[in-house]
């Protein structure tokens, strides 16, 4: 029996530490924005909320030339170049003094925060031995679903007490720091031979292998949308604020719990096996907060997304890159993302119309039912594309 090639090698390890800087500086700006905008540059609600939109929009127009971009100058240097210019723009922020400024400055930063989340998930999936990418994924997920709770944690603690220059210095900090992570990754370019200059088609920007998984993603990060954006507003609804704040640290715990279970079982048996009981758990969720009316229930809901959820992400990643060749990693990441982030920003704004018509429980009770519905489009879309979910 041959022996198991190792996941947690220099070059991986320094590829999740900085993975999870960059989110947790990318949390606490989407937590932190609102709060600048209206304490710091005397702006509204709205323009709070058009400061986050801004930065996603650019962020997934990117998502589509990524995959270009890295074949045509290659992953490491697309990767300290990126992450360089996020940590320059992250800097800049201690400037900011008009909300026109701050547009330009997020819509900068939305353009290299989606190349490097690109690049850094390509090269993680390059890097992680083939027979053991979904259990390798699952763990450099973990630094993700972390930042999701470090980053507001950091943000929301801190802006009581220092200013907001200070907190965007100690972001700043963070960022060199996972900027000198990522010059110690090694990345072996994939040689291929390269076509004749040709008429730009669909395959320059997507990998068209990807896009059916990519599809289920989108579906289950719209439906993800409403914990994002609207759990804290709904937890205040119920007068339960305080027990809000520990929702995503559950979330974590569950999610560390059973991620090296799972990611060992996807390899092993196969992903419908990890992906179908997840896609349930993660519904049963979203129902279990529509009749939440206390702190356990609210925690208890939180345990269920972090379990389903919390293991979708990886599941449904691993599946886009082994649907490509290998020289297209950076397409398929590129592709996943760009459906990924478009359910973030669908689901935020339209998510948000309908809460205001039916209300945040009815709102949760009919997404829990359309997630667990998403069973059906998931095996209908495996057995489309048998050979891609091992």
């Amino acid at each position: 029996m041959a022996e198991k090639r190792p996941i947690w090698t220099k070059s991986f390890i320094n590829i999740s530490i900085s993975t999870f800087f960059i989110f947790v500086v990318f949390y606490a700006l989407l937590t932190f924005m609102p709060l600048f905008v209206l304490n710091d540059l005397g702006g509204t609600a709205t323009q709070g909320g058009l400061a986050v939109s801004v930065f996603l929009l650019s962020a997934i127009i990117m998502r589509f030339f990524a995959g270009m971009i890295l074949e045509k100058f290659g992953k490491k240097r697309i990767l300290i170049v990126s992450l360089f210019l996020f940590t320059v723009s992250t800097v800049l922020y201690v400037f900011i003094g008009s909300f026109t400024v701050l547009l330009l400055l997020r819509f900068f930063q939305g353009i290299w925060f989606s190349l490097l989340t690109t690049v850094a998930g390509a090269i993680a999936a390059d890097i992680i031995p083939p027979e053991r990418r979904g259990e390798g994924l699952g763990y450099y997920g973990i630094a993700m679903n972390l930042a999701v709770v470090a980053g507001p944690f950091i943000a929301l603690s801190l802006q009581p007490y220092i200013s907001a220059q200070t907190i965007f210095i100690i972001f700043s900090v963070i960022m060199i720091i996972g900027f000198f992570c990522a010059l110690a990754v090694k990345v072996d370019e994939v040689l291929f031979e390269k076509e004749e200059k040709h008429k730009l088609t669909i395959n320059d920007f997507l990998e068209k292998k990807s896009m059916p998984i990519a599809t289920v993603g989108f579906f289950i990060s719209f439906a993800y949308a409403s914990i994002l954006t609207f759990i804290s507003v709904y937890a205040e609804s119920l007068g339960l604020i305080k027990a809000a704040s520990f929702f995503f640290v559950v979330y974590a715990i569950a999610m560390l719990i059973v991620r090296p279970f799972t990611g060992r079982i996807f390899d092993v048996i196969g992903a419908n096996v990890v992906i179908i009981p997840s896609i349930v758990i993660f519904g049963v969720g979203l129902i279990s907060l529509s009749f939440t009316e206390s702190s356990w229930m609210l925690l208890v809901s939180g345990a269920l997304v972090g379990l389903g959820y919390g293991t979708l992400l990886p599941s449904f990643q691993s599946l886009a890159i082994q649907a490509a060749e290998k020289h297209r990693s950076g397409y398929a990441t590129g592709t996943f993302f760009a459906f990924y982030d478009s359910g973030i920003a669908i689901g935020s704004v339209s998510l948000g119309l309908l809460a205001g018509v039916a209300g945040y429980s009815n709102l949760y009770l009919m997404l829990g039912i359309f997630v667990i519905l998403i069973v059906f489009y998931y095996t209908w879309i495996m057995s489309k594309n048998r050979g891609t979910a091992h």
